[in-house]
């Protein structure tokens, strides 16, 4: 990050105006937790710090508003520090009797009054907006009320005449409809698939059928998501209520399953599950089904409140930071005239939605439920569930049970023969891709085939078919099976792709990969003058931790890796916690800065540093005067991360060396260089969901090629909330070739909150992050030229 985005410009005034000077802003937690509040929270202090305001915590949610008193207490910068990491809300939450009769929010208005608050962040599920929302609009009678009972000066009163509040989503359901993700909801995943993968571990290795009860009264989103990220047989959530019968066609998919190879069988409930009629379906009751009709020994597990508790994952603590400035810029310039709005995420972006129509829209949802109405309740919670439905109903269905494929491979046509391989970086949630590749090819009646070892197994013709059960269980598997190199094929190789292409009747290609596996396509559709036998579809698939890839703002691996990244660094600031030190971190990501960027807000990094950006000596100069001071302060912990190609003579080894001479008695440093435990472990449910859904549309792309007759080389990815894709020969137009990164990498637009959160003495920044409306938010993918959708 360069220093112009928190340091004074020439001609500037010493000590210009900022935005939030003069304003008081409250912040409070209402409703259930929901890890990554604490991230929210941060993130309103000290951004309304950063901008010259003063931040109260309002403790116990709204109750601490009526109470009053210590319940509602200044906060300054330190107050927030040490709490991402950390599950539940530091400053409390409670749902508030007191607060729904008039007498008490007319306390809640005198207590916020008195200490000059007349605008609020509120952080809590539909309940808690709408409440607030109420709070809001009866704001103006409130304070003429408590004139006329003599509690409050009319002067008073004219100053603060309407009441402003920027609502955060805080539900780990994410059942808002408006928004792709609430605050919290992709940590409740998190603890869904850890509890998911041990589960199947043990039910694998004794051949038994578990039956999982997790939270969802009245959205299916965390059970649908779990099934397909958890690799589940089964799933019953509340916006498809199954027809009567339900019990035979369950264990008749179940008996298939376990004749199709698997050892395991695993059902997921919702706690709000019910069948057409209206009845609840229990888990105690799924499990008595299976034992009674499989004769299994079925087990019963209820996750029950682990799902909302432990360490928010990665993504929870940077959008919820993310969340937490935008609130903060919402207050400061919302008109009071405007009806309220709730800060969302809509296409990786903050979207401003209007609150009372989210709210509205919400709970409509189970009014369609009730009238049967199943389709629309789906498609209320956005395109895409509706989509996971249709996916995980192919995922899970035994290739027994699919008379259409066996009709596809009769009439003697023969069957498309598609290859699979990787090229690259190893990257988390490979395995993912390639299990949901077999399984949705062999539905569709192609012979899945694999390329053992990258562009070198192609050379030397390792190629081998792959079945529906040869991929069970590679839901959850890290690494990558099929094995993945990162050369491409020299010019005196390419004849023996050729040959070997031919030789194993090859219809196409399917590589999911990084940078390697792009250029090594395009070099085939490039040469098919030269060989036909090039002249075949090819689609490539973006997988790379560095999120570097043309065509996608997110690639398959980058969740997991910035998981990992941001549990190393918690690790690394425990470390500190009985010393005086600065930590330089050392993060992956090649000429790409993505893993260092999101690692620093979400870990709460001081500094961070992108080869975007390059670094100075300027910049360095002026890290260490801020370190000197901050530690003069009393501050004990300074972490910069600074990414493995930042620069190529200012190594981490040098930056540490000329902290800690610079640094003299104020402070030691060390250094901790994260390396490949970024590529490493398990995927993130994340990485696994992003992985089905792409080899989803990477399949149906083949597929009208063949119908097509089509021989197309393309790369696909995620831009918004929509799949894309692109030819092949136009990637050299979007990419920065020198660097191997996208032109445009919409990330970059996050950097001031890093200076925001970290640098309270920092001149505010004239760029800022943009609050769009959902039409801004639905059109994003309209600039992407000649990207174009699936």
């Amino acid at each position: 990050m360069s220093p112009s985005t928190s340091s004074l410009q020439p001609g500037c005034p010493a000590n210009p105006p900022r935005p939030g000077e003069g304003v008081r802003i409250g912040v409070l937690t209402s409703g259930g937790d929901a890890q990554g509040m604490n991230a929210a929270v941060r993130a309103v202090v000290r951004t309304g710090l950063h901008l010259g305001a003063e931040v109260y915590g309002v403790m116990e949610g709204l109750q601490g508003a009526v109470d009053g008193g210590d319940r509602i207490r200044r906060l300054e910068w330190n107050d927030v520090g040490n709490i991402l990491h950390r599950g539940g809300t530091v400053i409390g939450t409670a749902r508030s009797k007191d607060f729904r009769e008039r007498e008490g929010r007319l306390l809640a208005a005198k207590n916020l009054i008195d200490r000059g608050i007349d605008r609020l962040v509120v952080i809590g599920g539909d309940g808690s907006l709408t409440g607030t929302d109420m709070f809001r609009q009866e704001w103006t009678s409130l304070v003429e009320e408590l004139v006329q009972r003599g509690e409050l000066p009319v002067e008073v009163a004219a100053e603060h005449p309407h009441l402003v509040i920027a609502g955060l989503v805080g539900s780990i359901d994410n059942d808002l409809v408006g928004t792709d993700m609430t605050i919290g909801a992709d940590s409740a995943l998190h603890r869904i698939i850890e509890a998911l993968d041990a589960i199947s571990s043990t039910a694998a290795s004794h051949q038994r059928s578990f039956v999982i009860e997790v939270m969802g009264r009245h959205c299916g989103y965390l059970p649908l998501m779990a099934a397909i990220a958890g690799g589940c047989d089964y799933v019953l959530f509340p916006e498809r209520p199954p027809a009567p019968g339900w019990e035979d066609a369950m264990c008749e998919q179940l008996r298939a399953g376990r004749l199709a190879g698997r050892r395991d069988s695993l059902v997921l409930v919702a706690e709000g599950a019910i069948d057409q009629v209206g009845k609840p379906i229990t888990a105690a009751y799924v499990t008595e089904v299976l034992k009674e009709r499989l004769g299994e020994d079925a087990r019963l597990t209820i996750l029950g409140h682990v799902q909302r508790g432990g360490r928010p994952s990665a993504y929870d603590r940077w959008m919820s930071t993310v969340l937490g400035y935008g609130a903060v810029m919402e207050v400061l310039s919302a008109d009071p005239a405007r009806p309220p709005r709730v800060l969302g995420v809509r296409n990786n972006r903050i979207t401003a939605i209007d609150l009372g129509e989210a709210v509205k829209r919400t709970k409509e949802v189970e009014g369609m439920i009730d009238r049967g109405d199943y389709e629309s309740a789906m498609m209320s919670r956005g395109g895409s569930f509706r989509e996971m439905v249709k996916i995980f109903d192919t995922m899970a269905r035994p290739p027994v049970l699919d008379s259409a494929s066996e009709l596809r491979s009769e009439g003697g046509a023969r069957q498309p023969r598609v290859a699979i391989m990787h090229a690259g970086g190893l990257a988390p949630g490979m395995n993912t891709a390639v299990r949901a590749a077999v399984r949705l090819g062999v539905d569709q009646g192609w012979t899945m085939l694999a390329v053992d070892g990258g562009f070198h197994g192609l050379v030397n013709g390792r190629i081998r078919e792959l079945a529906w059960s040869d991929v069970d269980g590679w839901a959850s598997d890290g690494g990558a099976e099929l094995g993945t190199r990162r050369e491409i094929p020299s010019s005196q190789q390419l004849f023996s792709v050729g040959r070997n292409l031919e030789e194993h009747q090859v219809d196409a290609l399917l590589l999911i990969g990084g940078y390697d596996a792009y250029e090594g396509a395009l070099r085939l559709v490039q040469e098919r003058e030269r060989y036909d036998a090039f002249a075949l579809p090819i689609v490539c698939v973006p997988a790379s931790i560095d999120n570097n890839l043309p065509g996608s703002e997110v690639s398959i691996g980058a969740d997991t890796a910035l998981n990992f990244a941001v549990w190393a660094l918690d690790g690394v600031k425990q470390s500190a916690s009985a010393a005086r030190r600065c930590f330089v971190a050392e993060t992956m990501g090649h000429r790409c800065g993505y893993l260092t960027l999101m690692a620093g807000i979400a870990s709460g990094a001081e500094r961070v540093y992108l080869p975007e950006d390059g670094i100075t000596v300027a910049d360095l100069q002026r890290d260490v005067e801020r370190m000197r001071a901050s530690f003069r302060a009393g501050k004990r912990l300074f972490l910069a991360i600074r990414n493995e190609d930042a620069s190529r003579l200012y190594t981490s080894d040098f930056v540490a060396r000329l902290f800690e001479q610079e640094g003299g008695d104020l402070f030691d440093v060390r250094t901790a260089i994260l390396g490949h435990l970024q590529q490493g472990g398990m995927p993130s449910a994340f990485d696994r969901l992003l992985a089905t859904r792409l080899l989803k549309h990477a399949v149906d792309c083949l597929s009208d090629q063949f119908e097509r007759g089509a021989t197309d080389g393309r790369y696909i990815g995620v831009v918004g909330d929509a799949v894309v894709s692109d030819l092949l020969v136009h990637m050299p137009e979007h990419v920065d070739q020198k660097n191997r990164r996208p032109l445009h990498q919409w990330w970059l637009e996050l950097k001031p909150v890093v200076v925001a959160v970290a640098e309270p003495d920092a001149s505010p920044d004239e760029s800022t992050v943009q609050v769009l409306t959902v039409e801004q938010a639905e059109k994003l993918t309209e600039v992407n030229g000649s990207i174009v959708s699936v």
